[in-house]
């Protein structure tokens, strides 16, 4: 994710964000877009922090760079921040800049486990530095009998205010789609991008059906989609709703109004801003959406 067009923009965008800093202003959060999280109506801005592979070693680099990441969140208005209990350190880096920016009232916490096992609840909440979390998910759910009973049974002690699943791969979609219609979670998470697609056929239509959020993992589809339009530049006919790949690539997601949250994953904070661009000015149309996708196919 490092293509010269999301370089140069990211690098403006994060000056800009300083530059208002340094001046005492207050930006305007009202032009962000937003989604309602079905299950309660409260609003969510539309692009938050990724954290898997991003975050995963507790050293000085990675305590900065998820720092200055936060910063630039909140500056610009976003709220979600996902991570893991299987993301190697993640959890005791995002918990140590969030508590060190007292921040955590400003942020909509959401974290991952493998199992119902408390153990690895008080793990995290300790981890994180935190007595709840707005989201607690069931990891990778392959099991379409897997129960989410225990995750109500902590919803209903106030440890976390919404529950999920999650899973990133298609030979889960299954099980998700029965876990999803029998438990009807808060949330699902799904990888979801422009250059892979499926969870568009199966689970937005089952979601939006079951009330529940969607959050969009890998919506960058995993840097595939920078290598492959590294050296160019967005189509002149993309430049009124983009102004940077990131943006073509997160806006074509968010122009889907089943898509709660996109989640992008980066340690960059002008990739940060740069991604959460995508909150401002218009979505593309319907008719935009198929150009953008037979660009991309065209790679």
């Amino acid at each position: 994710m490092t293509d010269t067009t999301r370089r140069g923009f990211g690098i403006l965008a994060a000056a800009a964000l300083v530059s208002r800093s340094s001046f005492g202003q207050t930006r305007n959060h009202d032009a962000i877009i937003t989604r309602n999280i079905p299950s309660t109506g409260e609003e969510m801005p539309a692009v938050g922090l990724g954290t898997a592979y991003v975050y995963d070693r507790d050293i000085e680099q990675t305590r900065g760079a998820a720092a200055q990441v936060i910063d630039a969140l909140v500056a610009s208005g976003g709220r979600l921040i996902d991570t893991g209990s299987t993301y190697g350190d993640a959890e005791i880096v995002l918990g140590n800049a969030i508590t060190n920016a007292n921040l955590r009232d400003k942020l909509f916490l959401a974290t991952k486990l493998e199992s119902s096992n408390a153990g690895e609840l008080k793990r995290s909440l300790t981890r994180l530095k935190t007595k709840n979390v707005d989201l607690l998910q069931f990891h990778n759910v392959n099991n379409p009998r897997q129960s989410l009973s225990q995750f109500r049974d902590w919803k209903t002690q106030g440890i976390c205010r919404y529950i999920g699943i999650t899973s990133t791969f298609p030979g889960d979609y299954a099980a998700i789609e029965t876990v999803l219609r029998r438990e009807k979670p808060d949330f699902v998470q799904i990888g979801y991008s422009i250059n892979d697609r499926q969870a568009e056929r199966r689970i937005l239509p089952l979601a939006a059906e079951m009330r529940a959020g969607l959050l969009t993992a890998q919506p960058l589809g995993g840097g595939r989609l920078f290598r492959a339009v590294r050296g160019q530049q967005i189509p002149d006919w993309a430049k009124d709703f983009a102004s940077s790949w990131a943006q073509f690539f997160l806006k074509y997601l968010l122009a889907d109004q089943r898509v709660t949250a996109v989640i992008p994953g980066t340690s960059n904070s002008a990739h940060m801003a740069d991604n959460l661009g995508a909150m401002r000015g218009r979505l593309p149309d319907a008719d935009e959406r198929k150009r953008m996708v037979a660009l991309v196919e065209s790679l």
